[in-house]
C-alpha cells in the first residue's frame, strides 16, 4: 500500500513491508521503487522492515521540487527515516548511492550502514580511452541524449545496454512501466534535473561517513570502463576500514534487478556482519 510523506512542499511516496530493523531502498533516476521488487521479499523473509521509496519526481512521488541534487535527495532519505522511526540500513542505487553517502555523513545517528549499488558518488571524468570500450560508448551516447533531451526512447535504449545479456523475466512489463511513468507530466523535468546533477557534493562527504559501507558494482556496467576501479576509488575515499567492494560478474548498471538473489544475499550478509551489528 502506497503511503505519502509531505517534504519540502511536495510529497514522497513509499511502501513499507515486513517488520524488524528498518531498511530504506532508494532507486536511481528515471526509475521507481519497482526496481527493488525482486529483492524485497528476501529482506522481509529475513526479518527486516523494508521501506521502498519513490525518489522526488519519480514513481508516485510529487513532481514539484526546488532542487534535484544528491544533497536534496539525502534530505528526503533522512526525512523518511525520521518519519518511520530510524535508524535505518540505507541502500541507494546510482544517483541515490551518492545521496545515501551524504545522508550517512550528515546524520550518523540515523544511518546504521550504507549499501551503494553502482553509485555515482564521486566527481566523474571521461577520457578518450574510455570511449574505446564499446559498452561505455553505446551507453554514454544514449544516456547523454536521454538526459539532455528528456527522450524516453533514448532512455529505453540506454537501459538495454545497462542490462547486458541477462534481463528480468518481466522485462517487457518493466520497460512499459518505466515508459508510462516517464511520460507523466513533470517526470521528464525531474529526470533531466537529476541527469544534470553532478556527484561532487557526495564525493566531498565520503571522508565524513562513520558507518560501514558496502559498494556493489557490475563487471559490465556501461557507465565506467573499469567499474572495479570506480568502486575501489570510492572505498579508498572513505575512512580506513569502513568500506568493502563486491563485484557481480555479468551485471550492468542494475545488479539488483539483473541478479536480485545474489544482491539480496550480499545485503543480508552485510547487514548481519559484526561491523554493522556493532
Amino acid at each position: 500500500m502506497t503511503e505519502y510523506l509531505a517534504v519540502d512542499g511536495s510529497t514522497l511516496a513509499y511502501e513499507v513491508t515486513g517488520s524488524g530493523p528498518l531498511v530504506v531502498l532508494a532507486h536511481g533516476m528515471g526509475d521507481s521503487r519497482d526496481a527493488y521488487r525482486a529483492v524485497i521479499p528476501s529482506l522481509v523473509a529475513a526479518g527486516y522492515r523494508v521501506a521502498a521509496l519513490d525518489m522526488r519526481g519519480s514513481g508516485e512521488s510529487g513532481v514539484d521540487w526546488p532542487a534535484w541534487s544528491r544533497t536534496a535527495l539525502a534530505g528526503d532519505l533522512l526525512a523518511v527515516i525520521r518519519h518511520l522511526g530510524g535508524p535505518a540500513l540505507l541502500v541507494g542505487h546510482s544517483i541515490s548511492g551518492g545521496a545515501a553517502t551524504i545522508a550517512a555523513a550528515q546524520e550518523p545517528a540515523l544511518v546504521t550502514a550504507v549499501v551503494e549499488l553502482a553509485p555515482f558518488t564521486r566527481k566523474q571524468s571521461i577520457g578518450f580511452g574510455d570511449l574505446r570500450v564499446k559498452r561505455v560508448r553505446q551507453g554514454m551516447m544514449r544516456l547523454l541524449g536521454a538526459g539532455v533531451l528528456g527522450s524516453v526512447r533514448l532512455w529505453r535504449s540506454y537501459l538495454d545496454v545497462a542490462y547486458p545479456d541477462t534481463k528480468p523475466a518481466d522485462w517487457d512489463e518493466r520497460l512499459d512501466r518505466i515508459d508510462s511513468l516517464m511520460r507523466e507530466p513533470g517526470r521528464k523535468k525531474a529526470f533531466r534535473g537529476m541527469a544534470r546533477s553532478a556527484p561532487a557534493d557526495a564525493g566531498e562527504q565520503l571522508g565524513n561517513v562513520e558507518c560501514p559501507v558496502l559498494v556493489i558494482m557490475g563487471t559490465l556496467d556501461p557507465d565506467w570502463a573499469d567499474p572495479q576501479a570506480e568502486g575501489s576509488a570510492i572505498i579508498a575515499s572513505l575512512p580506513s576500514g569502513l568500506g568493502r567492494l563486491e563485484m557481480i560478474e555479468g551485471a550492468g548498471h542494475y545488479p539488483h534487478d539483473q541478479f536480485p538473489d545474489e544482491v539480496a544475499s550480499l545485503l543480508l550478509a552485510f547487514f548481519g556482519s559484526e561491523a554493522v551489528r556493532a
